[in-house]
């Protein structure tokens, strides 16, 4: 069986970029000939596309729809729609408290800007655009599942469960995308890895990444080692492999899932997955629960390397794979 457990509907700030992108997205799903390429008619249908999908807005029926049709294409039988925590206004305190927004220095001034643009929809609506989508993708033989993608702050862990309590969840995802409130995946900071000891930084993260586990607040954590994104790494098999074992441990010991995630491997310069295959061996070894992700962020991208991860995770040795169902784990044998 086909899963995909980390998909986004969408994140700003919106851009010429973000338009493209889109763009892209609707025109997978039309026909080819509908009009000739590089024509006048073929940009003003694309705008008018477009205009209606900015009025629709990031939870309409129309969008989310062509996540079920790319479901179907690929034969995904479970999809799990998340977003990130920081696209909802009701969270900004939250991060306020955890980011470097200080406007008097660059990497300030950045996230402050982009917090300002991501952060523009409310949960309720979320919760609710996936709760009434449940039963038109399971009559069309797709199960839907709800989840939140919450980034994890050391500290901040009363603050989110607050945030997080009350909603159906069928699952929660802990990520780490900040290091001493810097915003590591930004590729317009991307300079200030080599400001920085990466053996240093690998251990503040991988700490980070471990008290999240310890939390036990999460289903299942994300991407592992996304630390890598631009591929700045540690070139120490010694230090990277304890932190293997030591994170492979705190998921044990707390009975938490990870996955893996192919997000790096098609949208970032790493061209890696997550976890890198000498990490996931480690915790395939030690018997931990792993589901599969594209974490696409667009319809068309939807199921991206999950036949190919899930095939991995089948050589490596892996009996089964996680699933999840209001807050409940399920295992499925892999086949």
């Amino acid at each position: 069986m086909l899963i995909d457990y980390h998909v986004h509907l969408e994140e700003g700030p919106y851009s010429f970029s973000w338009l493209e992108r889109t763009a892209k997205a609707l025109g997978y799903f039309q026909p080819n000939e509908l009009f000739e390429h590089g024509s006048r008619a073929k940009i003003e249908f694309q705008m008018n596309q477009l205009q209606k999908r900015l009025n629709a807005g990031c939870y309409s029926q129309e969008w989310l729809d062509l996540y079920l049709k790319k479901a179907k294409q690929v034969g995904l039988k479970e999809v799990g729609i998340v977003d990130h925590l920081y696209r909802f206004k009701e969270t900004k305190n939250y991060f306020e408290s955890a980011l470097n927004l200080d406007p008097s220095n660059s990497i300030g001034a950045l996230q402050s800007y982009w917090l300002k643009n991501v952060m523009t929809e409310k949960m309720d609506e979320f919760v609710e655009t996936i709760l009434a989508a449940k039963k038109r993708w399971e009559n069309e033989g797709v199960s839907l599942k709800l989840g939140i993608e919450a980034d994890y702050f050391v500290g901040q862990e009363q603050d989110l469960a607050v945030l997080l309590d009350g909603k159906p969840w069928d699952y929660v995802i802990g990520s780490v995308h900040f290091v001493d409130g810097w915003g590591f995946d930004n590729p317009q900071t991307v300079s200030h890895f080599e400001k920085l000891d990466l053996t240093e930084l690998y251990t503040r993260f991988y700490e980070t990444v471990e008290k999240m586990i310890r939390s036990k607040m999460f289903d299942f954590v994300a991407h592992l080692d996304n630390l890598k994104v631009f591929n700045f790494k540690v070139n120490n098999e010694s230090f990277n492999q304890e932190w293997y074992e030591r994170i492979a441990e705190a998921l044990i010991e707390t009975n938490t899932a990870t996955e893996v995630n192919a997000g790096l491997y098609y949208r970032y310069p790493v061209k890696e997955m997550c976890p890198s295959v000498d990490f996931l061996k480690t915790v395939v070894k030690r018997g931990v629960p792993i589901t599969l992700s594209s974490d696409s962020h667009f319809p068309d991208d939807l199921g991206k390397y999950i036949s190919e991860n899930k095939s991995l995770l089948q050589q490596l040795g892996a009996p089964n794979i996680a699933t999840f169902q209001q807050r409940e784990r399920i295992m499925i044998q892999i086949q």
